[in-house]
């Protein structure tokens, strides 16, 4: 970690924003073509799956996960966990001995001659940095979808599945229809809570769920040991009961329950896109930016990672497709594609700027 004076600005070719799978790989991508860089996260590397629920597996292989070159190994050959991946994540930064400053969140970005000033608030104090370039990794998932109603905020409701341990012998009920909402409610079913799923749709869509996922829990369902209410919505929650309003404007009814889970899924922290002027556009307030280079309509603000797709109401990217960002940033600020770079489709992105080159 870099040990700066408050009011110093030291100077950089580049400052990372974000220590997600991307800005990890990015960063060995620019420390191994040689650039001056330092790299910031508001919390600990690769924080969001830190909330994951425990032994959740990624839907991705771990071909598609891995970054920087680096296999993940394991005994099983199978999918791996949200553990297994922040360990070999720590094996990433410790194989390359990437200087990362943790828990020290940047608070503002600014445009500053031919660079930009960066303000960040460590709890030693408030310090200023330059750079001449910024990319911006900060993924797509650091607030929950509120789904604002009377109760939401009541100490039995939460957003965040952390353990079906939780709810052995209680009664959950689970809103939201898609992956998480389904692997919740099949993992807290088999450790022996009593669960039922509030879906604002008819059915299950099979777009929305994995398709080993959707079976098992249809099946569930269709014998009765999970339930399910489908049309319906939460219109407040009291700690008893849930009242529920069917969609088809049938009468509102009081659904009894020990626990609420909302699985409504999760959106990022746009501010500093819109303090730096990058501009957001349509309902998913995606960034303007360059997909050849990466770089935004700020002249040398880059984005790296799911950042790049806005709130994402249907997901398009993910881990195993952003792996070309990092490409695609080194690219742009070194004229070579990097030599180490995870995700199977890296080589064919290579490829593909060779044969420009070559034309």
């Amino acid at each position: 970690m870099s040990e700066v004076p408050t009011g110093a600005s030291p100077n950089y070719d580049v400052a990372i924003v974000g220590a997600g799978p991307i800005g990890i790989e990015l960063a060995v991508c620019l420390q191994q073509a040689g650039v001056r860089y330092i790299h910031f996260d508001a919390q600990q590397i690769g924080y969001t799956m830190t909330w994951w629920p425990r032994n959740t597996n990624f839907f991705s292989t771990t071909e598609r996960l891995a970054i920087a070159g680096v296999p993940i190994q394991n005994n099983h050959q199978q999918r791996i966990t949200g553990e297994d991946y922040l360990a070999y994540l720590r094996g990433v930064v410790e194989q390359f001995d990437l200087a990362i400053n943790s828990y020290e969140p940047v608070t503002q970005i600014a445009r500053d001659g031919e660079g930009f000033v960066l303000e960040t608030a460590p709890l030693a104090g408030a310090r200023r940095y330059r750079a001449r370039r910024v990319v911006v990794a900060l993924g797509d998932m650091q607030w929950p979808n509120k789904i604002g109603v009377p109760g939401e905020d009541l100490p039995h409701v939460s957003h965040y599945f952390r353990d079906p341990h939780d709810y052995f012998r209680r009664r959950l009920l689970i809103v939201g229809g898609k992956n998480s909402a389904a692997e919740a409610a099949l993992r807290c079913w088999r450790a022996g809570a009593e669960v039922t799923i509030s879906y604002r749709r008819p059915r299950l869509d099979s777009q929305r769920i994995k398709h080993w996922l959707l079976p098992d829990l249809e099946a569930q369902i269709e014998a009765g040991v999970i339930g399910f209410l489908p049309s319906t919505v939460v219109q407040e929650i009291t700690p008893t009961h849930v009242l529920m309003a069917p969609t088809d404007g049938g009468a509102p009814f009081a659904h009894p329950t020990d626990f609420v889970l909302l699985n409504t899924g999760f959106h990022g922290d746009q501010s500093l896109l819109r303090m730096a002027g990058v501009e957001l556009v349509g309902e998913n307030r995606v960034p303007v930016f360059d997909p050849a280079t990466m770089e935004t309509n700020v002249p040398g603000l880059y984005l790296a990672g799911t950042v790049a797709a806005g709130v994402q109401q249907r997901y398009t990217l993910f881990i195993e497709n952003c792996h070309e960002h990092a490409g695609k940033i080194t690219q742009a600020l070194t004229g070579r594609w990097p030599a180490r770079l995870g995700g199977v489709a890296s080589r064919n992105y290579e490829l593909a700027f060779e044969q420009i080159q070559a034309n």
